[in-house]
């Protein structure tokens, strides 16, 4: 069984009660970089059984720029599994081997920055069959927490998952596009959480997984609750040895519109009172959104490229920003 740091148990990779709740979510994450095929992408159920439906969510970036992406509200009435709108997630052993399974369809996107406009996007992008079947093993210790009192004291419209753990993680398996079948084999990371949600509960954030190797590897979160809080976080892994990160600054780079990051510079203090720098350069972005009471959040998705010390590598840059929506614009994603 992989090293569990936190007040967590193996067990915890199942789903767990239903909170009583309007907000209720139980959510699996998974991302995952073959880096010698330039491929990568991410998948996701957040279960709302409170609210009858199931969030799933698709992304893959192609080595052309092509990116594939579906969100389906699939309707569910329970929180029994992670299993919804052609998506399954499996825990083969828990703590340690995980599957994650997808068989549908996708829109293509040649410039996925046309999904700012979800509706015209979906409207007119061709659509690919796509099937996906990877096996997701531990190359690193299960972090994280089974609760937060600070959570727990706010109000349920105000929390952002009580309770929430990460890990490294190794991938192996295929993804066919139509007829063309792509083997991957690469470094991801996975997190998993419980509790009320609302995307719009928090100011913003930035959420960067790293993988430079299967023995160096790091998650990076700045979160601020409002704009004059901000909180620093995350971890080191490397040869075996996990080190917390004690503070950290980003420097960001955003395309003309300003909201659209592409490159990063990071800048790590650990908890040894050592330092890390890490480059990162978004190779591929998606511009994502969720809505809710016409209040709006961009969720902007970049696979990016980085780079520290010697070692290359790849991950996610995963930037919330609360941004105005226009009143008369329908709540989706």
């Amino acid at each position: 069984m992989a090293r569990i740091i936190g007040n967590l148990d193996a067990n915890d990779d199942f789903t767990h009660p239903l909170g009583e709740e309007s907000n209720f979510n139980e959510s699996m994450y998974f991302n995952f970089f073959d880096p010698k095929k330039s491929t990568g992408g991410f998948v996701r159920l957040g279960n709302r059984a409170n609210e009858g439906r199931a969030e799933m969510t698709l992304c893959l970036f192609l080595p052309d720029g092509r990116v594939l992406f579906n969100f389906k509200r699939a309707q569910i009435d329970n929180n029994d599994a992670f299993d919804a709108g052609g998506m399954l997630f499996e825990v083969i052993e828990p703590s340690e081997i995980l599957r994650t399974v997808y068989e549908g369809q996708a829109i293509e996107l040649t410039n996925a920055r046309e999904l700012a406009d979800p509706t015209s996007a979906f409207r007119e992008s061709p659509r690919k069959k796509i099937s996906l079947d990877l096996e997701h093993v531990a190359c690193g210790p299960m972090y994280g927490s089974s609760h937060s009192k600070a959570e727990e004291k706010r109000d349920a419209a105000q929390q952002f998952g009580k309770a929430h753990y990460e890990q490294h993680m190794s991938i192996r398996g295929r993804i066919e596009i139509d007829e063309e079948v792509i083997e991957i084999e690469g470094l991801g990371l996975r997190d998993h959480s419980w509790g009320p949600r609302h995307w719009q509960a928090i100011h913003g954030y930035e959420w960067l997984t790293i993988n430079l190797g299967p023995d160096f590897s790091a998650m990076v979160s700045v979160i601020r609750r409002d704009p004059e809080s901000q909180k620093s976080a995350g971890v080191v892994i490397r040869n075996g040895e996990f080190q917390l990160i004690k503070d950290v600054t980003i420097e960001t780079e955003y395309e003309e519109n300003g909201l659209y990051h592409k490159n990063l510079k990071v800048d790590i203090e650990l908890e040894d009172g050592s330092d890390l720098q890490i480059h990162g350069e978004v190779e591929n972005f998606i511009p994502l959104r969720n809505r809710r009471d016409h209040l709006q959040t961009h969720i902007g998705e970049g696979m990016t490229r980085w780079t520290c010390e010697d070692r290359v590598g790849y991950g996610l840059s995963e930037y919330l920003k609360q941004v105005d929506a226009d009143p008369r614009s329908p709540d989706q994603t």
